[in-house]
């Protein structure tokens, strides 16, 4: 059984093939965006979300883009808007870990490769998302949410992840930043930095005795993908340079 749902244009989730990034996807499709299911390398998982999406009355494309790279970012937003409508929302969502090791072991080819993954490619996504969006360049505004992680303010405590927690810590920075520079042209500019979430990745640092919450239990896809929805919803048109903590109280 299909609901109708109400088209507000298009929503770009990077990164969405699978965990928090698929449960973005499918939330903006249930509120009516026209959502693109972002992936690099998972089609399989990106075309089952898309699916799961139109199954319910949305609209979605599955569509490969490595978001390290300019010309498919270009395309793939010139694509959101020629299929969905104009570009409302970009959840950055993509991201690596890159290699468990002491910062005296890592090696430098897989630091570059980092911090290109996770702060390179969502400065290039937002880069193109702003000549969208921009009530200056012709576009109708929009929002910008970029997921980082607790671990910017409070380290895991595992072995190897300081690089990480470095780049989740400049994603912040700049998403506060791209929000003053960006605020008069109608777009916003914030940050959801998840605790300990339900996804297979995070279940193996609860094994590994990371960070646990006062609350007592891990966080669901779900719930990252609610505080998404309201951001880029209009009972968040106020709320920009934010970076809110959906972490069981860590």
């Amino acid at each position: 059984m299909t609901t109708a749902v109400r088209h507000r244009g298009s929503a770009i989730v990077t990164g969405a093939s699978r965990g928090i990034g698929a449960a973005i996807a499918e939330r903006l499709g249930a509120d009516g965006y026209g959502v693109i299911v972002n992936y690099a390398a998972d089609a399989e998982g990106a075309e089952a979300v898309a699916s799961a999406i139109t199954a319910r009355g949305g609209r979605a494309a599955a569509v490969r883009a490595d978001v390290t790279l300019e010309d498919e970012v270009e395309a793939m937003v010139c694509q959101a808007q020629e299929q969905m409508g104009p570009l409302r929302a970009l959840v950055n969502n993509a991201g690596a870990r890159g290699e468990r090791a002491r910062i005296d072991e890592q090696p430098a080819d897989g630091l570059s490769t980092l911090m290109h993954v996770d702060i390179v490619g969502p400065m290039v996504c937002a880069k193109h998302a702003v000549r969208a969006m921009s009530t200056a360049q012709g576009g109708i505004g929009g929002s910008i949410v970029t997921i980082a992680s607790v671990a910017a303010k409070a380290p895991l405590g595992l072995t190897g992840t300081v690089p990480y927690e470095a780049a989740e810590a400049a994603m912040v920075a700049f998403a506060r930043g791209l929000s003053n520079e960006v605020a008069s042209e109608g777009i916003r500019s914030n940050t959801v930095s998840p605790g300990v979430i339900g996804t297979e990745l995070s279940r193996s640092e609860v094994r590994e005795g990371a960070l646990q919450a006062p609350m007592g239990r891990i966080g669901q896809p779900e719930e990252i993908a609610a505080v998404v929805s309201w951001l880029i919803s209009p009972e968040a048109s106020y709320v920009t340079g934010c970076d809110i903590p959906v972490s069981g109280g860590l």
